[in-house]
């Protein structure tokens, strides 16, 4: 149901030529990227990664054009439940020597790169989002699909 509310609100917009849009499967929300990662802390990585929150739901509140060209549906702020999830990894990564970034969680779905010139639909729906696992994924460094799952991590409540 999200994903097929998000594509909708994909289908609304009007593309410039060049524009490069994600896919339905590359479509996340990224709570913190780490960069590169050597394959030999990837164990560790996963089992550290895993912290308790219940399920929760976030509201996508509408388009938006960002800087660098960039389309996204986004946020205003952070549902309390999301934001406390990514102190929680936050505290994971630290834990894990792994640097954590300093900006604030600004949450949102890119829909496309290169998106310069790209005209915002107004207004529009919010969409929902039921969140019930978080995942760590990797870069393939392609265009499609742009990302891989390494490990999910489910609710550990109710």
């Amino acid at each position: 149901m999200t994903r097929q509310a998000i594509a909708a609100a994909a289908a609304r917009w009007h593309w410039p030529p060049g524009v490069r849009p994600y896919a339905p499967d590359d479509w996340h929300v990224t709570l913190h990227f780490l960069g590169a990662v050597p394959l030999a802390r990837l164990p560790a990585l996963q089992a550290g990664l895993a912290v308790p929150f219940t399920p929760f739901r976030w509201t996508l509140e509408g388009p938006a054009c960002w800087p660098h060209g960039l389309a996204v549906l986004a946020s205003a702020r952070a549902a309390p439940p999301l934001a406390a999830l990514h102190r929680r990894l936050a505290h994971a990564l630290r834990a894990l020597a792994l640097p954590v970034e300093t900006w604030p969680l600004r949450p949102h779905v890119t829909l496309a790169r290169r998106a310069d010139g790209a005209q915002c639909p107004a207004g529009g729906s919010p969409i929902v989002w039921p969140v019930r696992e978080y995942v760590l994924a990797r870069s393939t460094g392609e265009p499609a699909p742009r990302y891989t799952i390494v490990a999910r991590y489910p609710a550990t409540g109710p």
